[in-house]
This record gives C-alpha cells, sequence and structure tokens, in this order.
C-alpha cells in the first residue's frame, strides 16, 4: 500500500555539455588600445558607418555639398584650360562654412550627447579607460571627421589643378596651406561643439545651442568689421581684432599669420598672430577642461 501512495520521481533528462570555455592566456590590451578603438569607432559613427541608414542621410548628404562644387570646378578649369585656378583651396574652406557649421551641429551630439542621454557613459568611464581618453578620443573622432569634410574637397582641387597643368609647387603649397588651416579649423570647431554637446543629454538642445554659437558669433564678427572697416583693405587694427569674435575667423586669421599666406590680402604684425594664437590655445585649452570636468562629474554620479 505504500508502494502505490509513494510519489513518482521523473527521470532526470539535463545533460551536461563541455562547450570547451578555457582561460585567455593571449595579450591583454590597455587603455591606448581601448583610446584607439573608441576613436575610430567614432569616426565611423560621425559618417553613420555601423549605423542606421537614417544617421548615413545627413553626414553624406553633406559632404556630396562639399564635393560636388569642387568636381564642377575641376571639370571647368581642365576642359576651358585656364590659366589659373578659379579659387584657392584656403578660400573655398570659408565660403562653405554654413556647410562645415550644419555637420558639426549634426554630429557633435551623436558623438557626446548619446552616451551622455542613454547612460552608456558610466560604463566607459569604468575602469581601464580613464575619462580623460574618453574624452580624447572623442573630441579626436570629432576633428578628424571634420577634416575629412574639408580635406576632400581641397585634395579634389588639388588633383584638379595639377590635371590643369598648373605649377606643381605653387598647387602643392597652396594645398598644404588650405588643409592645415582645415586642421585648426577642425580643432577649433570640435573643440566648441563637443563642448557645447556633452553639456546637455539632448540632442536638440546641443543641434541648436551649436548653430546660435557659430551663426550669432560669425554675424556678429562680420558686422563688427563691416563698420569698423567699410573700405574692406584691413588696416584698422579694430577691425583686425574683431576677427577674434568667430571661429571661423579665428582660425582663418591664425592661419593666414602662421602660414604667411597672404591670399586675403592683408598679414598680421607679429604681435597681433601672436595674440590671435594665445586665443586660439586658450579657447582650445578651456573647451578641453571643460570636457574633463563634465565627465568627471558624470563618473562621480
Amino acid at each position: 500500500m505504500s508502494e502505490q501512495f509513494a510519489p513518482q520521481q521523473n527521470p532526470r533528462t539535463g545533460v551536461i555539455h563541455d562547450i570547451g570555455y578555457r582561460h585567455y592566456e593571449g595579450p591583454r590590451l590597455g587603455r591606448f588600445a581601448i583610446t584607439q578603438a573608441l576613436l575610430v569607432a567614432s569616426v565611423r559613427h560621425a559618417y553613420g558607418l555601423g549605423r542606421s541608414g537614417k544617421s548615413k542621410v545627413m553626414p553624406i548628404l553633406l559632404l556630396a555639398v562639399m564635393v560636388v562644387p569642387v568636381a564642377i570646378i575641376v571639370g571647368i578649369e581642365v576642359a576651358m584650360k585656364l590659366d589659373s585656378p578659379p579659387i584657392i583651396p584656403a578660400h573655398y574652406v570659408f565660403f562653405l562654412q554654413p556647410v562645415i557649421a550644419l555637420y558639426l551641429a549634426s554630429q557633435a551630439p551623436q558623438l557626446f550627447s548619446r552616451d551622455l542621454r542613454y547612460g552608456s557613459i558610466v560604463l566607459y568611464l569604468a575602469r581601464p579607460p580613464r575619462r580623460t581618453d574618453y574624452a580624447l578620443a572623442k573630441l579626436g573622432a570629432l576633428v578628424i571627421a571634420l577634416l575629412i569634410l574639408i580635406g576632400i574637397p581641397l585634395f579634389i582641387l588639388y588633383v584638379g589643378a595639377l590635371l590643369a597643368k598648373f605649377d606643381v609647387t605653387d598647387m602643392t603649397k597652396e594645398f598644404a596651406v588650405g588643409l592645415a588651416g582645415g586642421l585648426l579649423l577642425s580643432i577649433l570647431l570640435a573643440s566648441i561643439g563637443g563642448l557645447i554637446a556633452a553639456a546637455t543629454p539632448r540632442r536638440g538642445f546641443a543641434v541648436a545651442a551649436i548653430i546660435t554659437v557659430l551663426i550669432v558669433s560669425f554675424t556678429a564678427t562680420i558686422t563688427t568689421t563691416a563698420i569698423l572697416d567699410p573700405d574692406q583693405t584691413m588696416d584698422s587694427t579694430a577691425a583686425r581684432f574683431a576677427n577674434l569674435g568667430s571661429p571661423f575667423t579665428l582660425s582663418r586669421t591664425l592661419g593666414t599669420f602662421l602660414f604667411r599666406d597672404d591670399s586675403d590680402g592683408w598679414m598680421p604684425t607679429t604681435t597681433q598672430g601672436l595674440v590671435f594664437l594665445g586665443v586660439y590655445l586658450v579657447i582650445v585649452g578651456l573647451c578641453v577642461w571643460g570636457l574633463n570636468r563634465r565627465y568627471a562629474k558624470v563618473a562621480h554620479g
């Protein structure tokens, strides 16, 4: 009777599988490798690579806007066999600064605000990478992305000038000066845009703030310069120093001084050039310091 009411035990059907887990015995990559990987991934993300198709639309469209005009210019100068290049590389960057500003406003929040918005920044700031590594990797990625946006059309202009059989030495010098000026502009814009984007996790606020800062500063600078120098000769010292008011004019004037590029028709004095260099370094330094302080606050909760 006891056997009749005894609970029946189901047979065990579990199986233990040996899936071959082993201890990792290879090299352990440290902070540098992690920072490098974050840098590469961020550059890719700045152009929508590895992300959704929607994320690719804006950066690729803006890159096309930068490239298409120079392709047309190259075609004209090669077909018509012009005596001189129709545009100087350094001037081309200045003419298309609204496109560069839009790119910065659209991509800086993607690199700096997303991790704050979704809380993944806490994972990045866990060891071994430090907040300085994260900030410099993101900032470096934005600089490279901007330099790609600026450098590709300049390179096309350079190749077109060589195809048109202009002087190789002169064209190489102009290309180098334009690219160096583009690097100065990229570092300054990335520092300012990165700090603004890191200040808020809301992408819309970051986009609006970046566009506002760039547009207001440039408009105020151009207006002030026009009032102080109505003849546009740039003989007025006050008009020259007014160029400190915008990242675009600041980097352009600094490039004129450092690379002795007098294509704008005027050259800053040594004192003026050192002032522009000092202001440039102070702005970049403060922005990098502000990024580190921002991420220090996030890391400490």
